[in-house]
């Protein structure tokens, strides 16, 4: 039972960690790429509205946020999870997935983004946080 727990709190920290990550991006990204004039991001209508203002270059730190707080959130559950570390990994890509596809529907957003977004910030980057908190 010990292990279920410490295996719990590993994933819901890895959570914490890559939602912080993410959340830290995100708002870092307009200061670094400012937005086009006239967005407005701060509620989910107003994204979505303005997501026809965007360039690919405003998608860089979304995409970046989404997959370095998967990558991170996945790395620190499979390094404090007493076993099945890989699984503990990968469910923070799941619950992160899940919340990747939610904003899609919600906000929407260019093809070519949502398929780079959902198939490669989550999952992968869930696997590759699990190997390298694995490596000896």
């Amino acid at each position: 039972m010990q292990n279920m727990t410490r295996n719990v709190l590993a994933v819901l920290i890895g959570l914490l960690v890559g939602g912080l990550v993410n959340m830290g991006l995100v708002n870092l990204g307009p200061h670094l790429i400012p937005l086009p004039t006239g967005t407005d991001v701060s509620s989910v209508e107003g994204l979505k509205a303005s997501m026809k203002l965007f360039t690919p270059k405003n998608f860089l730190m979304p995409f970046l946020a989404h997959a370095l707080g998967t990558l991170l959130g996945a790395f620190v559950a499979a390094k404090l999870a007493a076993t099945y570390q890989m699984v503990c990994a990968l469910l923070v890509g799941v619950v992160f997935l899940v919340g990747g596809i939610s904003m899609v529907y919600m906000a929407g957003g260019p093809l070519w983004f949502i398929a780079a977004d959902l198939v490669i910030a989550y999952l992968p980057m869930a696997y590759l946080g699990g190997l390298f908190a694995n490596k000896k």
